[in-house]
């Protein structure tokens, strides 16, 4: 049986809730099928036990993830004291571990002591490529991988609450902005250490990625009733603009026919916007109502498209 035709104009950015029990994959499934495309990207994957935004780019909003790709995140963290995890948060086999539980005063301390540029090891299950495989499948079958570090930026921690009332197994609530490629349960994980006592990600959520917020997230819920409602249709009301949040990137309007020779790939020369653009920052190339077509550089008084939207 043939695949049915992607539906028209389902190019965009959609920001969802994502709730604690299906994958990223799950979701990106589920809105697949409810906007009747198979054309969708997603802004950085959330681990199952994870909640919070997730961007997800259809259509021709797809060839724009990259942009985004060193977006910084918001968390918040729950993490547990008095214990380790093999996966660094509680989806993993738990170590007791003994010896003095820290007080308030010494995670405050440590969090001020973590911020800044370092070094990050990832978790042993972490979805890096060693050799080919996973790191994840690797340490699933037993065998011992040391994962490079990898650098990262932790920009702000913050202790919003702090739950002792298990002496034993104290618990703190975190909110963290950190830059792209950052593991919180690493941060979980490095936090025990430092206060001299185990600890694991106990919860989290994702507060934004980049220029998205979770306060503009549809939930499933929502994304089914839309899709009931109205079929794709409900979906595509809900897109963003495929360029959304790339305000950073300088912008140059294009004519119609200058539309046209750049998606034959031909070298275009607007009438303005070129000589104040800088040569290594990629440009929006617009149409004349301001809808993005394309992604430029400027090659003197001259534009090479590198990316065009539709063809």
């Amino acid at each position: 049986m043939p695949r049915q035709p992607d539906t028209p104009g389902m190019d965009g950015i959609l920001v969802v809730a994502k709730p604690a029990g299906p994958t990223s994959h799950d979701v990106v499934a589920l809105v697949r099928r409810l906007a009747g495309t198979r054309r969708i990207g997603h802004g950085g994957t959330l681990d199952p036990f994870a909640s919070g935004v997730l961007p997800l780019f259809l259509g021709a909003a797809t060839r724009l993830v990259e942009y985004h790709l060193g977006d910084e995140k918001a968390y918040r963290a729950t993490v547990c004291f008095g214990a380790t995890s093999s996966t660094d948060d509680l989806d993993g086999e738990l170590t007791p571990v003994e010896g003095q539980p820290p007080s308030r005063e010494a995670v405050e301390a440590a969090l001020q002591a973590m911020l800044g540029p370092q070094l990050q090891t990832p978790p042993a299950y972490s979805a890096i490529q060693v050799g080919g495989r996973r790191a994840y499948a690797l340490a699933r079958a037993g065998e011992a991988t040391e994962l490079p570090p990898r650098r990262v930026v932790l920009r702000s921690l913050e202790l919003l609450e702090w739950d002792d009332r298990d002496a034993a197994r104290p618990i703190a609530v975190l909110d963290v902005v950190c830059s792209a490629g950052t593991y919180v349960r690493a941060v979980a994980r490095d936090l025990g250490v430092a206060v001299g006592s185990g600890a694991y990600l106990g919860a989290l959520v994702r507060l934004r990625s980049g220029p998205f917020s979770l306060e503009d997230g549809q939930a499933l819920d929502a994304l089914r009733t839309a899709a009931a409602d109205r079929g794709p249709a409900g979906i595509r009301e809900l897109l963003l603009p495929a360029d959304f949040g790339l305000d950073r990137l300088p912008a140059v309007e294009l004519t119609r026919a200058e539309i046209s020779d750049a998606t034959q790939g031909r070298f275009v020369r607007p009438a303005a916007g070129v000589a104040d653009a800088p040569e290594d920052v990629p440009l929006r190339l617009l149409d004349e109502a301001g809808a993005i077509v394309g992604i430029g550089r400027r090659d003197g008084r001259r534009i090479a498209p590198t990316k065009i939207l539709h063809r």
